[in-house]
């Protein structure tokens, strides 16, 4: 196998990365449309949560992204490609959140809309990582180098951890988790979302253990730092609950 794998139209060849995440977004957004509560919230208040969602996680990405070497950033301050040329989904994710509740105060949006996002993010990040799986050592979203059977050579003779193809199984098991939940329980307002935050976030505080990233903070890197504050955020959250997470059936 050899990386990029390039989608070649015949008349044209088209690099996986870019054609994946437009992919992405354009199917993660119907996905909301399909899914979403129409009788809870209107369309047009829906879009701004989508334009709070999207100027939020655009921020977020990138202030995570230029945490990862601090010094790094700081001598490429002036380099505009340097400052453009990375970003972190959890960086995304975090900073979507903040986004998501700022517009929300701005347009007088009281009840939680968490849950109609969780799907159409994971349907998303899924189609993501595979543009990022298919491009290989310059998408820097590999792993380390492994002995494992699930080993893969991304171009430089080195077996690594595909990092990304276990993103998507988690994704996938969670996702369908989620869903079955969501058709089948009666939780909270807010509750699915907040259990695909936590779920995502714990996989990534582990995950970055084998991604050959600065540790720079007392072991660990500038993802799983964000990762650690998201789920004290979550988890109080979840904890408010005040019971175990178990289905029960809903009031008729």
């Amino acid at each position: 196998m050899t990386f990029p794998i390039w989608i070649n139209l015949g008349f044209i060849k088209l690099h996986p990365h870019a054609v994946f995440e437009a992919l992405a977004y354009f199917i993660g957004y119907r996905v909301y449309l399909y899914t979403r509560s129409k009788d809870k919230l209107p369309i047009v208040q829906g879009m701004w949560i989508i334009v709070g969602a999207i100027l939020g996680a655009a921020i977020g990405s990138k202030v995570l992204y230029w945490l990862e070497d601090p010094m790094r950033t700081i001598e490429n301050w002036r380099s505009y490609t340097y400052l453009m040329e990375g970003k972190t989904i959890v960086g995304g994710l975090l900073g979507g959140l903040i986004g998501v509740e700022w517009m929300k105060k701005r347009v007088g949006i009281t009840r939680s809309t968490g849950d109609d996002m969780a799907l159409p993010i994971i349907v998303g990040m899924v189609i993501g990582r595979i543009g990022c799986f298919m491009t290989g050592l310059s998408d820097h979203t590999y792993g380390t180098p492994t002995t494992w059977m699930t080993g893969i050579d991304f171009g430089d003779g080195i077996l690594r951890h595909p990092t990304q193809l276990y993103e998507i199984a988690f994704l996938l098991l969670l996702g369908g988790t989620l869903y079955r939940w969501k058709k089948r329980a009666a939780f909270p307002d807010g509750a699915i979302f907040q259990l695909f935050m936590a779920g995502y976030l714990l996989f990534r505080l582990a995950v970055d253990f084998i991604k050959p990233t600065p540790h720079l903070y007392l072991g660990l890197n500038n993802i799983q730092l964000a990762c650690l504050a998201g789920l004290l955020y979550y988890f109080a959250l979840i904890y408010k609950w005040g019971q175990p997470l178990r289905p029960h059936r809903k009031e008729l």
